[in-house]
């Protein structure tokens, strides 16, 4: 496969993962609203139990705004042709990392420094 078939498929995986983040988010949006804290309505332990539930709902929407940055970032790079190509020195970054890591801005020797 050639750099260009390779770089089109990325895209496409890239495209989707996008979408189902962005889709997942869309859906656990109730779960990441702020708990009541009316205590006639709710215990104080079920009232913590969604407390915690709330925190680790923004936890994960946190991380999704990561990898949606990521993700835009690397779809940006295929548009300016500089996909594929390490930050840091310039040099193509290989097939196999792409493809284990499609938002991948460093090489390899790069990336271990």
């Amino acid at each position: 496969m050639n750099n260009k078939d390779l770089h089109l498929e990325l895209r496409a995986t890239l495209e989707a993962e996008l979408a189902d983040i962005l889709s997942l988010s869309a859906t656990t949006g109730e779960s990441r609203a702020p708990v009541s804290l009316d205590q006639q309505s709710v215990g104080r332990l079920s009232r913590m139990d969604a407390m915690q539930g709330q925190a680790m709902a923004q936890a994960a929407e946190s991380r999704r705004k990561q990898r949606v940055g990521l993700i835009q970032a690397a779809l940006q790079r295929m548009d300016e042709g500089e996909y594929g190509f390490c930050l840091e020195c310039g040099d193509e970054i290989s097939d196999g990392r792409l493809n284990a890591e499609p938002t991948s801005t460093r090489c390899v020797a790069c990336a271990a420094s």
